[in-house]
């Protein structure tokens, strides 16, 4: 690829003492909240722009070609396709939902938004808007407009295999700080990674990198009632769409997953789990408290199989040698007052 700005990191790795303590295992936290975004977007949607960036560039011959990129999102994508855009030095459009919240709107457009647009009661509707309207009045205008898909693109998957190459590369000396021990003394085995799933960009992706690598890792993708699209297609056994989002957690909001997160969810060292509203936003601010790091719901899904004692029956083998990594996926739709709205709701 040619040499352009990365608008993504590689994040850190870092073992939770509370967290292991509460399950009961070795718990590692893959912190993708510190991406430049604020989500794992960064990298999926980040290496999907510069693959189309210099795609553009080596098309025309023109190296100082600037796309204009055009993204639909709940939220998280299209704010990784705004800094990405930023860092890209290219103007970025993103078409949010009407459920997007006017703090998430605020973040778009504090991060360089080039204009946010709010249309349709989901993401289905936002996006069919983005492309059918918008990038076609672009397009008629002489402009050159550049989808930029929330999840379903397999250079969003190839970027977002990169967390499970990371975490390979990582934990051999993550674990020279910490207590962990390893069955021959040498080599760490990761037994499982957790993810949410929303479309299933990020699940893709560290599948992907789990076959590439060739591990024996159980990867379990956890959704919240409400928002659990890949769960029942996979306990159906075909695609499904799902009539409305009805969870809080609105970053999971897609009500179909891609084609090819189901076909990985029905493979036998993938287990789809579904938890509660209340669940999440609890997880949310018990993680806030002990690790300080604070997340929206659609990532607070991964600890909370943690504290609720779900993730002791899901890791083959477990014992309190097992090494699982949590992906904190992050997220920017989240504050105290969001969190403490959420928590009264409970009550």
């Amino acid at each position: 690829m040619e040499q352009v700005k990365t608008p993504w990191i590689e994040t850190p790795l870092v073992r939770s003492a509370t967290l292991s303590k509460t399950a009961g295992c070795n718990v590692f936290l893959k912190l993708e909240n510190t991406q430049p975004s604020g989500s794992f977007k960064s990298r999926g949607v980040g290496y999907y722009m510069v693959s189309k960036l210099v795609a553009l560039r080596k098309e025309t011959g023109d190296n100082s070609a600037k796309p204009h990129f055009y993204s639909s999102s709940g939220g998280n994508a299209g704010l990784g396709c705004v800094r990405g855009a930023v860092t890209l030095e290219c103007k970025a459009t993103v078409v949010v939902p009407l459920s997007t919240t006017p703090f998430m709107i605020g973040k778009l457009r504090d991060a360089g938004a080039t204009e946010v647009i709010q249309q349709g009661a989901s993401w289905q509707e936002a996006d069919e808007y983005l492309r059918e309207t918008l990038m076609a009045e672009a397009a008629a205008k002489g402009e050159s407009p550049v989808y930029v898909p929330p999840f379903d693109a397999p250079e969003i998957w190839q970027g977002n295999s990169g967390v499970t190459r990371e975490i390979v590369k990582q934990l051999p000396e993550a674990m020279k700080h910490y207590p962990v021990a390893t069955a021959d003394g040498k080599t760490p085995v990761i037994d499982a990674v957790v993810c949410s799933v929303g479309g299933g960009g990020l699940f893709c992706g560290i599948m992907q990198g789990v076959e590439e690598l060739a591990l024996a890792t159980k990867v379990i993708a956890v959704e919240t009632h409400g928002a659990d699209s890949l769960s029942q297609a996979v306990a159906k056994k075909e695609l499904i769409t799902l009539p409305a989002i009805t969870s809080l957690a609105t970053s999971l909001g897609a009500r179909r997953v891609a084609k090819r997160a189901f076909e990985y969810g029905l493979q036998d060292n993938v287990s789809t789990v579904v938890v509660s509203d209340a669940d999440a936003i609890r997880a949310c601010k018990r993680f806030a408290d002990e690790e300080h790091y604070l997340v929206e719901m659609a990532c607070g899904v991964c600890p909370a199989i943690c504290y609720n004692g779900q993730l002791k029956t899901l890791v083959p083998g477990f014992n309190e040698n097992s090494v699982v990594v949590l992906v904190v996926c992050g997220g920017s739709n989240m504050s105290f007052d969001i969190m403490e709205d959420y928590m009264a709701k409970l009550t």
